[in-house]
């Protein structure tokens, strides 16, 4: 195999994981901010805190939910680059 494939197919796999890694985490914080920005919007209140906190309450509660797969996730990834090493230096 060439180098060049090798390293192509790396970096499309590390950002495959990258997106699995992040995708719990940013849906429901994007979809937490549309909702309070339409609530803001209906409201017109114009208060910073008001979306900031409950988005930091939402990623926490991701965070806690998907926390261990997502690092499960990066830790597999991890461990099968180092496993690819050898084939590399051949």
């Amino acid at each position: 195999m060439d180098n060049s494939d090798f390293f192509i197919g790396i970096a499309q796999q590390a950002l495959w994981v990258s997106a699995l890694a992040t995708a719990p985490i940013l849906l429901p914080a994007l979809i937490c901010g549309v909702i309070i920005g339409m609530i803001q919007a209906a409201t017109s209140i114009n208060e910073q805190t008001l979306s900031f906190v409950p988005k930091l309450i939402v990623v926490g509660a991701t965070l806690i939910l998907f926390g261990s797969s997502i690092l499960m996730l990066v830790a597999d990834f991890t461990r099968e680059i180092f496993e690819r090493i050898p084939d590399l230096l051949s």
